[in-house]
Parts: structure tokens; C-alpha cells; sequence
């Protein structure tokens, strides 16, 4: 992946605008909403997948349609200058879908989905057995409210500055 700050045009943001609320739109028919040629799009994809702003394709999961219906937010204090190893190993649990440092009382932030309070607190008990996890703050949400985001309605509001 390239770490230089990527260049993007217009048509670029457009792109991804497009493929950002549908990512299974071929060229032909972003080509036609846009009104651009395929080719020019099939270019300026394979561009910003080859910078790194384009970092893959996926689907829209109901996880609570398929009895994952507890999410936990885990805020973790982690000693002796081993974040990095402690979040690196909490990544690799398959539970987890994010892992984050922040600033505050605490060294990281952790979001999981469980389908029981049992595997949720087996987590727990795993990371305190950890030499380097000095504590741990867990939430359990209980609405959720908004989760993602609209890269259309980001552009729209950029658009709306200018």
C-alpha cells in the first residue's frame, strides 16, 4: 500500500460516491450514472485501488439477524508500553470488529459482537489473564442508533462548504 497522500479528482470522489452506497456497480453502469466512459472508470478505479483509497468490497451484514446480537465496547488499559502487541493479538479474535487507540483514561478502544453474555465475559476473563492489560471498562450497547457512514452525504456536505 502507498502512504504518499493520494491524488483525486472529481471523478474519483464521484466514483466512490457510487460504489460506496452499492459496491457491486460494474464500469458500464457507473459509466452511465456518471456519464463518463467505462474505460475512463475501469482507469480511475484500478487508480485508487493502486493508492490504497479503494481497500476492497463488501456487503452489508444484519449481524443480529444471525444471533449476534451483543455488542460490547471494551476500553483497555494496557502497561509496560505493549499496546501495540495487546491490540494485535485483540484484532486477531474474530469477535472483534475494532480496535482503536484513543486518548483519556484509557490506552485502547475495542467494539465486539457476541451471540451470549458467556463468550463476551470469556473474552473479558482472557484479557485480564493478559500481564499487560492493567483493566478493562465494558459496555454493552443497547440501541443502535446509527452505524456507518454515508460517503455521499460527507461529499454533500463538502460540496455544500464550497
Amino acid at each position: 500500500m502507498n502512504d504518499k497522500k493520494p491524488s483525486v479528482e472529481e471523478v474519483d470522489l464521484n466514483i466512490l460516491g457510487v460504489l460506496s452506497e452499492n459496491s457491486k456497480e460494474n464500469y458500464n453502469q457507473i459509466a452511465k450514472t456518471l456519464e463518463k466512459s467505462p474505460v475512463t472508470i475501469k482507469k480511475h478505479i484500478e487508480e485508487l485501488e493502486k493508492q490504497g483509497v479503494i481497500k476492497g468490497y463488501g456487503i452489508d451484514i444484519d449481524y443480529e439477524k444471525l444471533g449476534y446480537d451483543i455488542i460490547a465496547t471494551i476500553e483497555i488499559t494496557v502497561s509496560k508500553g505493549k499496546m501495540i502487541e495487546v491490540e494485535t493479538e485483540i484484532a486477531d479474535n474474530p469477535n472483534v470488529f475494532g480496535v482503536y487507540d484513543i486518548t483519556g483514561d484509557y490506552d485502547a478502544l475495542v467494539f465486539a459482537r457476541f451471540k451470549t453474555r458467556t463468550e463476551l465475559s470469556a473474552m473479558i476473563k482472557k484479557l485480564h489473564a493478559s500481564p499487560y492489560v492493567e483493566g478493562t471498562n465494558t459496555h454493552i450497547i443497547l440501541n443502535v442508533i446509527k452505524e456507518g457512514s454515508s460517503f455521499v452525504k460527507l461529499l454533500d456536505k463538502e460540496k455544500k462548504k464550497k
